[in-house]
């Protein structure tokens, strides 16, 4: 069974795969398959994933794809109190999910990345963890722009992916189980979404269990032209 059939309900494309848009919707089923994923260093692999992002205590935080929240769960108490992170997912089993387990500094809302509900400038950091590929082909750039929109200037942007393995074989296993969500490389599958939003980007490169991260900042005025 294909990770698509495994955790998609009646939002499942008909090759059974979740890549390219839908929403996963068995949060149990996610939370199993993640944990084997990463052979039990999915808290180590979010650390650093969450370390790379940079939060700072009282910040206002984004996921954008947060899933069944854990990396917001991992943020929350680096922002500490005075911070806060909402979480934003399609899938309201998913948001459901989060929400039972949030923490007092955490909040989550259901919605999609190419229409965020928030004003402009409402964040100071902005994530998104293998959630990119999830969503349709053409609302990738509509999204990085809601990105570059709520968050203030100044502002940082994670973006994460999933690599896909060197080897041949390894590259087919994965490619059998998951289907397309870990057959693109990731640089094809962001292009220049970042930068044309508007971003600048600051860092990038691998990250250990597969995945590739894009660091970048939203400019001040005096920085742009």
């Amino acid at each position: 069974m294909g990770l698509g059939k495994l955790l998609q309900g009646h939002h499942a494309h008909a090759d059974g795969h979740i890549d390219g848009g839908g929403t996963i919707d068995r949060p149990r089923a996610y939370e199993a398959f993640v944990s084997i994923a990463f052979l039990g260093a999915r808290r180590t692999a979010f650390t650093r994933l969450a370390t790379a992002a940079r939060p700072r205590p009282g910040d206002h935080i984004l996921d954008v794809g947060c899933g069944t929240g854990y990396l917001t769960r991992i943020l929350s108490p680096v922002v500490t109190p005075t911070g806060h992170v909402t979480g934003l997912d399609p899938s309201s089993a998913m948001i459901e999910h989060a929400t039972g387990r949030a923490p007092a500094n955490c909040t989550y809302v259901v919605g999609e990345g190419q229409s965020l509900p928030f004003p402009d400038g409402s964040f100071d950091l902005v994530t998104s963890s293998l959630a990119i590929h999830h969503m349709p082909a053409e609302a990738r750039p509509e999204a990085l722009r809601q990105m570059f929109r709520v968050l203030r200037p100044g502002g940082r942007l994670l973006i994460a992916e999933f690599r896909p393995p060197t080897g041949h074989l390894a590259r087919h296993l994965i490619g059998l189980f998951t289907g397309p969500a870990m057959r693109h490389d990731p640089r094809d599958l962001l292009g220049t979404m970042i930068p044309d939003a508007g971003f600048r980007v600051e860092a990038e490169g691998d990250l250990p269990h597969l995945m590739y991260y894009v660091r970048a900042i939203h400019p001040l005025p005096t920085e742009i032209g």
